[in-house]
């Protein structure tokens, strides 16, 4: 069996075609880990019931899981530089399927939340690594395509997530939503292993820095964590300011580390390139604009307009859909014409799309909303694709690792802004209209709703279009950086 796999890899690997496998390997891992977390969120319901489980326990199946990854993945970014991206990718899918496997047989909330962990920690090895194995493969002519099609699983796992996941609570159970990840990452850790190239470790006596990953693990967990609980806990109660007093102090004493070290866990020179820079600061704010709208809509359309989780599903694919079609469009474009149109003119198109769903109302109808999600989708699409090959393209090969950790937790750290901000923004709005109104009425009640959710959008708008002036300034983009 060994022999049989050992020919094959030799066969993959001599094919002209082989970095279209690498592709397709690190197209698994990306697709399992967007899969398992739009699938998550169907089954909370249902986990809440089994398990005997609060709300306010239950988020931390969700929170805990996206605290990790956006605190490990410079981490193992940097792991991946010093000892083989194929030796951290590999162990990725055994970590996250194991993962999987203990959440499956879960018979209680907090040990469902303790694997939900060590899941995330599976998922930081595949998502800091993913980026940096396509741009070490591909040349610069075809990156941003390659980099196109990834942001087309990226799209496709969110848009089977909620299907599946629906599927296979109603037909089987809850913990079938993790079984499933079992044949994937048996598959994924195969492919890794034959497939991959075997880069070899870095022998040029570079160190890890341990004191800055611990520095920059306790403050981004804090952080995010303060960040995410703000608005039900209270931004003045104490574990809130404690948190975010702890994490501003970890972050400050990781950037005086980080500056001092030889080997530091994230060289901040690579903040001096242009393209690195702009290219996660423009990321960072898209995110923030998207989930903006993503947490709110389901709410906007089930308690205003009344309709089905169906129909809200339904609805909802429009914005993956479209990003699934122009994501690799867009990427191929990129190789032609550089990325600085397409991603500025992809943020302005968000922008379009946000002020649209600021226009609708306490009785539009199905198809009046389509067009804002679909416009939101298209302008996604046109930046996300161009805006990695843009960064990962400016920063040294050898960098490649801790450069795709810092571009994956751009996105994360985006989100959790995003929902973060949103949520407080609105709640604050929505309270001063119904403010002296001791039992509104269900109209009041839904144009005040609409009204708030309104304010949001132009303020996400604001927020696009201030990424899309900055996305123009990205000169200096490198089309083969240089070791």
């Amino acid at each position: 069996m060994n022999q049989v796999a050992s020919t094959l890899s030799t066969r993959l690997k001599a094919s002209p075609h082989y970095r279209w496998f690498i592709l397709a390997t690190v197209s698994i891992g990306t697709f399992m880990a967007t899969l398992d977390g739009s699938i998550v969120n169907v089954a909370l319901p249902t986990i809440s019931g089994k398990l005997n489980a609060s709300l306010s326990i239950l988020q931390w199946v969700v929170i805990a899981y996206l605290l990790t990854v956006s605190s490990l993945l410079p981490v193992f970014g940097r792991i991946a530089d010093l000892l083989g991206r194929r030796r951290v990718y590999s162990l990725g899918f055994l970590v996250f399927t194991l993962g999987s496997v203990f959440c499956g047989i879960a018979s209680n909330i907090w040990f469902l939340i303790g694997m939900r962990v060590l899941q995330a920690i599976g998922a930081s090895m595949l998502m800091a690594n993913s980026a940096a194995l396509i741009i070490a493969n591909f040349p610069p002519k075809e990156r941003g395509r390659a980099l196109g099609l990834t942001g087309t699983v990226v799209a496709l796992g969110s848009l089977t997530g909620p299907a599946v996941g629906g599927l296979l609570v109603g037909l089987l159970n809850w913990r079938s939503i993790f079984y499933i990840n079992l044949p994937i990452g048996i598959l994924g850790y195969l492919a890794a292993q034959n497939i991959l190239p075997n880069d070899k470790p870095q022998h040029n006596n570079e160190t890890f820095d341990f004191v800055g990953a611990l520095f920059f693990t306790l403050g981004m967990i804090s952080l995010l964590f303060a960040i995410s609980n703000g608005q039900n806990w209270g931004w003045r109660s104490y574990p809130i300011l404690g948190g975010i007093l702890l994490g501003t102090l970890c972050l400050a004493f990781f950037f005086y580390t980080e500056v001092r070290v030889t080997n530091p866990m994230i060289d901040l020179s690579l903040f001096r390139i242009r393209p690195f820079f702009i290219g996660n600061i423009t990321g960072l704010l898209s995110f923030v604009t998207m989930f903006a709208n993503t947490i709110l809509m389901p709410f906007y359309l089930q308690h205003v307009l009344n309709y089905s989780p169906t129909q809200v599903g339904l609805l909802m694919t429009s914005f993956p859909l479209m990003m699934a079609i122009i994501a690799p469009i867009s990427g191929h474009a990129s190789d032609r014409i550089g990325p600085i149109a397409l991603t500025t003119s992809g943020l302005f198109i968000t922008a379009l799309g946000l002020f649209y769903l600021s226009t609708v109302t306490a009785t539009s109808l199905f198809w009046q909303i389509i067009p804002g999600t679909l416009l939101m989708g298209m302008g996604a699409g046109l930046f996300q694709s161009p805006n990695n090959s843009s960064v990962m393209s400016a920063v040294p090969p050898r960098k490649l690792g801790v450069a795709g950790g810092i571009n994956a937790l751009v996105r994360n750290v985006g989100m959790v802004i995003g929902i973060a901000y949103s949520v407080s923004l609105f709640e604050n709005r929505e309270a001063m209209l119904l403010m002296g109104v001791n039992n509104p009425t269900a109209i009041q009640q839904a144009n005040a709703f609409v009204s708030a959710y309104h304010t949001v959008m132009l303020t996400s708008m604001g927020i696009a279009i201030f990424a899309a002036l900055l996305s123009l300034n990205r000169r200096g983009y490198i089309r083969e950086p240089k070791s």
